[in-house]
């Protein structure tokens, strides 16, 4: 079904209620309905990968769904039943529920510099797929990434210095052709996608708790990257 090394989902977008600055479909509709847990359990892993690449695909031809917020605020005020779990960068022009077209209630949301997963990130992502029920991980790394670029030239500033660390393996594990810095955007890039597969690698290897729900088939972990100049997410198979 995957390309071997990436793919990229391009999939029709959802009919006439999908365009952008259209009137607020009502929250019966299927595309805005909020997730319940019954909904959350019928959707399998494959299912929730499709979703954020619907959503992509209708983020980034301008069709986006445009929903009664204030209806899902009052729709998921006794709850929430997630079907993603995505871990992504800080960066302002990465927002996962943009990016995605999603909406309140659909996707949990860890934001960290450079997107790796730390003790306190695994845990999370234990409460967002073991406990409530999740059926998808992704890593979801981005171009222009200024926590790649300061790893890459060996950055130095407070708290940042240690962070950037995380980042050695990624950057060890690519052979630059050129100057191995910041100015060579194609070397960044590299790092940055070396960087969310080894991410997405780590969450299953450094937890059990994950990896035991990758192996009975109720979890997929995958590596994304996101283009800045383009708004189109590529996900590595």
């Amino acid at each position: 079904m995957f390309d071997r090394r990436r793919f990229v989902l391009s999939l029709p977008v959802l009919g006439a209620a999908s365009t952008a600055h259209a009137a607020a479909p009502a929250l019966t509709s299927p595309e805005c309905a909020v997730f319940t847990r019954e909904r959350q359990h019928e959707t399998t892993p494959d299912a929730a990968l499709r979703l954020l690449a619907e959503g992509n695909e209708r983020f980034v031809t301008g069709r986006t769904i445009n929903c009664d917020l204030r209806a899902q605020v009052r729709a998921t005020a006794s709850g929430q039943a997630p079907f993603a779990a995505i871990v992504g960068c800080i960066d302002s022009r990465v927002p996962p529920e943009l990016v995605f077209d999603q909406r309140l209630g659909d996707v949990f949301s860890a934001r960290i510099a450079g997107n790796f997963v730390n003790d306190d990130i695994l845990g999370s992502l234990e409460f967002a797929t073991k406990l409530s029920g999740a059926k998808l991980v992704v890593v979801l790394g981005h171009s222009e990434c200024g926590a790649i670029k300061g790893a890459v030239d060996g950055a130095k500033l407070g708290h940042l210095t240690a962070m950037l660390r995380n980042f050695a393996p990624a950057i060890k594990s690519v052979h630059a052709t050129g100057e191995a810095n910041s100015k060579n955007k194609a070397y960044v890039q590299a790092v940055a996608d070396a960087n969310s597969k080894l991410t997405a690698a780590q969450v299953t290897s450094r937890s059990e708790v994950l990896r035991d729900l990758v192996a009975k088939k109720q979890l997929r972990v995958v590596a994304a990257m996101h283009d800045v100049a383009t708004g189109r997410v590529t996900f590595f198979a």
